[in-house]
């Protein structure tokens, strides 16, 4: 059966990055012999430019019929105003897509690379080996409550506000992604939290303690947000598996690219779920961590290590090929090691050329 995939290159660099990594994905399934049927489509900016709407309902049918969707990036200021009718996921193609396909468990990785060590702003002795992955749960939370709004009250001033929400069939579901993965690592999770103030994460800390349980081979340790972040800059290598909800794990996922010397070298795949062996059980969207970067678009400069590496997460998670996503890495690695970067790791590369190093590397005995 033939692996299908939908990309959406989105806006901004989006386009130049998701060819990069289709140009990978071409020369990978070349080589290891994998089919796949591939169809392109439009999101959010480019969505709305033509259509009117951030997500075409044809272009969700097509999310649907797929098993692993590569998109670009999404965003930028032409349509960070745009407001229209319905809840928080209908202002954003990337948030409707995530809430309809339900890729619940978002899973962002940073590793220390060691060519980029000096480009961190670590001492290299301190994140020399740190591998880290953040979890962030996708589908919940502040971030999709219908709960929101700016009220003016009866002496004028206003009053802005979102709710933290979290049943506790969404954090479970989630924390169980997390432990399988983690028991194919290192077998540590940290979960994080802010239940010493909010009710929301008392919850949270209680449901990831009793699904814990059932992962008795793993170390779990209760972390708060604040401790986390300072913990990941004092001793980064000493982290596994983070999980965290939304609001945490959208700022903890940024700040791990610290580790790896520049978001752009971050990768990410948002799962429906896993089975034990740590395959997706449905259409996953697998996607950079970085933003659109509309200031060099168009430029052939961007970094296109986190698409390509998501790539690579696809043919794991989607496949379960990690012996592809591992070679997938090392030519990465070997790219790096050989002096190409692109300038936002310090080099001067282009994206094409960048691209090519890592194939030429994937292909070389």
């Amino acid at each position: 059966m033939a692996l299908k995939i939908l990309a959406l290159g989105g806006d901004g660099i989006g386009p130049e990055v998701l060819n990069a990594g289709l140009k990978l994905l071409a020369a990978v399934a070349s080589s290891a012999a994998i089919k796949y049927e591939l169809c392109e489509d439009l999101l959010h900016g480019a969505a709305w430019d033509k259509h009117g709407t951030f997500l075409h309902p044809d272009t969700l049918a097509k999310a649907r019929e797929s098993d692993a969707l590569l998109v670009g990036a999404t965003g930028g200021p032409a349509w960070d105003r745009i407001e229209v009718a319905g809840g928080p996921a209908e202002q954003d193609g990337l948030m409707k897509l995530r809430h309809e396909l339900q890729t619940f468990a978002c899973v962002r990785s940073s590793q220390a690379w060691e060519p980029l060590l000096d480009y961190t702003p670590f001492n290299p002795d301190v994140v020399r080996g740190a591998n880290v992955i953040v979890m962030r749960e996708l589908c919940g939370g502040a971030m999709f409550s219908d709960t929101r709004g700016i009220e003016t009250g009866s002496d004028g001033k206003r009053r802005g506000f979102d709710l933290n929400e979290y049943a506790e069939s969404e954090i479970a579901r989630f924390a169980r992604v997390g432990f399988t993965i983690a028991r194919q690592r290192k077998k540590r999770v940290v979960s994080v939290d802010k239940s010493n103030v909010f009710v929301a994460d008392k919850l949270w800390r209680e449901v990831v303690t009793e699904v814990s349980t059932d992962f008795p081979d793993i170390e779990l340790t209760h972390m708060f947000a604040d401790n986390c972040a300072f913990q990941l800059c004092r001793q980064p290598a000493s982290f596994d598996v983070i999980l965290a909800d939304n609001l945490f794990g959208d700022i903890l996922s940024d700040q791990v690219g610290s580790i790896a010397g520049s978001l752009g070298m971050l990768p990410s795949a948002s799962l429906p779920g896993i089975d034990a062996n740590g395959v997706s059980n449905g259409t996953a969207i697998y996607e950079p961590v970085h933003g659109s970067a509309p200031d060099i678009a168009g430029h052939g400069v961007a970094n296109p290590i986190g698409m390509i590496l998501s790539v690579a997460m696809m043919f794991e998670y989607s496949l379960g090929r990690t012996d592809i996503s591992k070679k997938i890495s090392a030519a990465v690695e070997a790219a790096l090691k050989e002096g190409f970067a692109t300038r936002d790791i310090g080099g001067k590369a282009t994206t094409s050329a960048m691209t090519d190093a890592i194939i030429r590397h994937y292909q070389s005995p």
